[in-house]
């Protein structure tokens, strides 16, 4: 799960450093208490409201996506903030701007699955109890409330479209309720409609978004920004009309020879998990946690490409036009994402070309 945590919340696109890469493992290490459930312990649990709101926002993600992406076999999970910034100009429409919170707001993530059938996934989290969390789901109305109440729903064309669920969960805590996951299904208003005609795209913008995510956790930060906003004259357009910030086909080439840079540099990375190639973080806890009754001392934390897709990701690191267009080998490694844990360790893997492994040591 924190390994999940870690993957959603890295901003698609960012400049500078982001605590996100590495808030869920630092931070939440110590938050779980031994017991067979899901429990936060005492002294996470009394947080004061706005620290408490954090780490229920980020559990209230990590726990239902871990738990849909084995059940629906999820192969791309993209915010979906990014996924209609990204479509919307290409597809010649005009809206609002998107809002971060409020009815406006896109729900948190779209997510497609092996079979090519999308998802669209709105979070909620919660260590109020069970009635906060019912609360939270909200209901049909009228007026609807809560994650019911999402209007900038979105909507894929017949044959493509999955569910449209809003999960809540309540997260345990010492002498309370148990943690319990609910997923509802309600149906969306004001829905940001995506066409028959328009799925290579949608596919296109999910593709980059795992990759631009992937790249990022594994320290190729110039690389995963380029990924993410390929330089067509259509991105172009769109960021001047919303940023007023100009850019130039001389820019455009700079970005690309950075990320080329950064991506042929070696000087700190480490190779790991048979030909994986990224960085690696170890750091000791202030305090050990116990799993399976066992106290671990010390963290390593390791997120890295497939070497073979670094070195090919080099030759382009933008790729302008539909990746699925481009020829590029590493396009065909994405898959779906798959968590798995032992002893002491646990690892999540995406396809064949990104993986992100945790062990805790004596």
């Amino acid at each position: 799960m924190l390994l999940m945590i870690g993957y959603l919340t890295t901003p698609t696109t960012s400049t500078g450093v982001s605590l996100s890469e590495f808030w869920a493992w630092v931070r939440y290490l110590s938050a779980i208490t031994p017991d067979p459930d899901l429990r936060l312990t005492s002294s996470f649990s009394e947080l004061d409201a706005h620290q408490k709101t954090i780490l229920s926002d980020d559990f209230g993600m990590g726990a239902p996506l871990l738990w849909l992406s084995e059940r629906f076999d999820l192969d791309r999970i993209v915010d979906g903030r990014y996924f209609v910034e990204f479509l919307a100009p290409r597809l010649g429409a005009t809206q609002r701007r998107t809002a971060k919170r409020g009815p406006n707001k896109t729900p948190d993530f779209v997510a497609r699955d092996a079979s090519g059938v999308w998802h669209v996934i709105e979070c909620k989290g919660t260590q109020s109890g069970s009635g906060y969390s019912a609360g939270q789901l909200g209901n049909a109305g009228p007026p609807p409330t809560g994650g019911i109440a999402q209007k900038r729903s979105i909507v894929f064309p017949a044959g493509h479209t999955g569910q449209r669920l809003v999960s809540g969960l309540q997260i345990g805590v010492p002498d309370g309720e148990p943690s319990r996951l609910t997923i509802i299904d309600p149906e969306p208003e004001k829905p940001f409609r995506v066409l028959e005609t328009d799925m290579a795209l949608a596919d296109d913008a999910a593709a980059r978004c795992v990759v631009s995510k992937a790249l990022r956790q594994a320290g190729y930060e110039v690389a995963a920004e380029t990924m993410a906003s390929p330089h067509d004259d259509i991105f172009f357009e769109e960021r001047r009309a919303t940023t007023g910030l100009s850019d130039d086909e001389g820019t455009t080439r700079l970005r690309d020879k950075r990320a080329r840079d950064e991506l042929g540099s070696r000087e700190r990375t480490v190779e790991f998990a048979e030909n994986y190639v990224g960085r690696e973080r170890q750091f000791m806890l202030p305090r050990p946690v116990i799993v399976n009754f066992k106290p671990a001392y010390r963290v390593i934390l390791r997120q890295g490409l497939r070497k073979e897709a670094i070195d090919e990701m080099q030759s382009d690191p933008s790729i302008v036009g539909l990746l699925s267009e481009s020829g590029a080998d590493w396009v065909s490694e994405l898959g779906k994402s798959v968590s798995k844990g032992s002893e002491g360790s646990a690892s999540m893997t995406i396809g064949n070309i990104f993986r992100s492994e945790i062990i805790l040591e004596e």
